[in-house]
């Protein structure tokens, strides 16, 4: 299962090959496709995404915090962003004028890592 934005759907299976062409996951000149993982908002727009090599597996834990991260944003608005390594619970950033050039008062690079 996975999250699509506040909803739990089924992981998607791609037998007729369609999806994968569509958003340019499959790989023409060895037949099989890399690992492709979409977030779409509820207007069906693309958010974000990340494509890997086939021998390379995705993060779960990192798409759950992406998509909190999305959601999050949606819910203000556009008014909070994330800072890099943000999880839920740990503080946002206002966005505005105020924080422009002052970014590094607000916000330390160890709050990148858990």
């Amino acid at each position: 299962m996975i999250l699509f934005w506040a909803q739990w759907l089924p992981m998607l299976s791609d037998a007729g090959g369609k999806v994968r062409k569509v958003y340019g996951v499959f790989d023409e000149n060895n037949g099989v496709e890399t690992r492709g993982r979409f977030i779409i908002d509820p207007d069906g727009i693309v958010q974000g995404y990340e494509i890997l090599t086939p021998p390379v597996g995705r993060n779960v834990n990192e798409t759950i915090r992406q998509l909190q991260a999305f959601q999050l944003v949606r819910e203000t608005e556009g008014a909070e962003a994330t800072p890099s390594g943000w999880r839920s619970g740990k503080p946002t950033q206002k966005l505005g004028i105020d924080l422009v050039g002052k970014v590094w008062e607000v916000w330390k690079t160890d709050q990148a890592f858990d």
